[in-house]
């Protein structure tokens, strides 16, 4: 019993890590498109997000019950090695994470803690250790999500010109500077309330594991609080590389193009977490910034960087099961199941 306290306690240590690592990994989803256009500056958007994504993550904990609960069986597994799936699948998420962060990849968190996760699993009990219907259902997610937010922020972008068409360019740069404040916190807010709630969903996974918790229980308040705080915490701190890329990389951004990309991607996203569903709010964003250039011409986007950010995507899903599940097969060699 004493080591799976001492393994849920290091368990719970490292997933405030990871929510604060996410914090200035992702802080670019909410800030990059308003410090790009000159509406915020850097350090406003920062503190902006911060407070916004503190806010979001106390909206609701549907994603955190569906993550607790809809992505590992862990019947027939031990506590010990209930809590060293657990962190093995966080452990692959931070180094995955900073690997991408130091290059200025703006890949999604979502993917790489929840294949870690199921990596993990697979390393422990196989294909039977993994529920394939909570797999689909955030495959489905994962993937639809950024269609939706491409399309949306295409068709409202061009729904925007087609209103303002008559109105001169300085007065719509003038009312879509304000309007954009606004799309930011909106933005920030649906970030809180989707990636927040998965590392409040691991945790909860993790003292399930350990029965702390009942099988059925809630997110704790002290869980929803500390998660809350370390994303909020890590917003505080930025993620500059990504905003680079993410605002200046893809495409040219006027306030018009902002304000649409931030107000579409951020309706996907608090869609998705009012119906329980992970996604990355990362691939949504960018997606939704890729739309609103293309609405200008195809050329307006810079697709060699996007076909690098898509590769990212594309890898992290591998990547993050394969490190977790070798990370996992080495911690194994340690804790022997009682």
């Amino acid at each position: 019993m004493t080591e799976t306290l001492v393994l849920l306690a290091l368990v719970i240590a490292l997933a405030i890590i990871f929510d604060f690592i996410n914090g200035f990994h992702d802080a670019a989803n909410a800030i990059a498109t308003s410090v790009s256009t000159r509406v915020l500056a850097p350090h406003t958007a920062v503190l902006m997000a911060a407070a916004f994504n503190l806010i979001g993550a106390f909206t609701s904990t549907a994603v955190a019950k569906f993550v607790a609960k809809g992505l590992v069986d862990p019947s027939g597994i031990s506590e010990v090695i209930n809590q060293v799936i657990v962190l093995s699948g966080l452990l692959s998420a931070i180094i995955w994470d900073l690997i991408t962060w130091y290059f200025g990849l703006p890949t999604s968190s979502s993917h790489a803690i929840l294949a870690g996760i199921v990596g993990s699993a697979m390393a422990v009990g196989g294909f039977g250790a993994v529920i394939w219907d909570g797999i689909a259902k955030i495959l489905m997610a994962l993937v639809l999500s950024p269609v939706v937010g491409f399309l949306a922020a295409f068709l409202f972008i061009t729904l925007l010109y087609w209103i303002f068409h008559k109105t001169r360019p300085a007065r719509v740069s003038g009312i879509f500077k304000n309007l954009q404040i606004f799309s930011a916190m909106y933005m920030a807010l649906s970030h809180g309330s989707n990636d927040a709630q998965k590392t409040m969903g691991i945790m909860t996974m993790a003292l399930i594991g350990a029965q702390v918790l009942p099988a059925d229980a809630h997110v704790p308040w002290w869980v929803i609080l500390s998660a809350a705080t370390a994303m909020g915490l890590g917003t505080a701190v930025g993620g500059w590389r990504i905003v680079k890329t993410l605002g200046l990389g893809l495409t040219q951004l006027r306030p018009i193009h902002g304000f649409a990309a931030e107000a579409t991607a951020a309706t996907v996203i608090i869609a998705n977490s009012s119906l329980g569903l992970p996604i990355s709010t990362t691939h949504v964003i960018s997606s939704a910034v890729m739309g609103v250039g293309a609405s200008k011409r195809l050329s307006a986007v810079r697709w060699g960087v996007g076909r690098r950010i898509v590769l990212a995507w594309i890898l992290t899903l591998p990547a993050c099961a394969l490190l977790a599940w070798g990370i996992c097969k080495l911690l194994l060699l340690f804790f022997k199941e009682s």
